[in-house]
């Protein structure tokens, strides 16, 4: 039941983690980096509001909250 949603988080994770070091090394590629960022981090949200658990709730606005600010960078 929660095998999509863990193997998005940890997608979510790489994908921030290869999207912060785009802009810290100011890549050429980051924009794009950080839109595909966005597009895991909102279909990481959308997946974890489904469950009722706390974590995954905050999940849920953390990831929503992330793509956000991806969005805004590759923008």
């Amino acid at each position: 039941m929660m095998a999509k949603c863990i193997a998005l988080d940890i997608d979510c994770a790489a994908a921030c983690q290869f999207a912060a070091a785009a802009m810290a090394r100011g890549s050429e590629h980051a924009k794009s980096i950080c839109a595909l960022c966005a597009d895991i981090c909102q279909a990481c949200g959308e997946e974890c509001a489904k469950h009722k658990a706390g974590h995954c709730q905050a999940c849920a606005k953390a990831c929503r909250e992330c793509a956000a600010a991806c969005r805004s960078m590759a923008g």
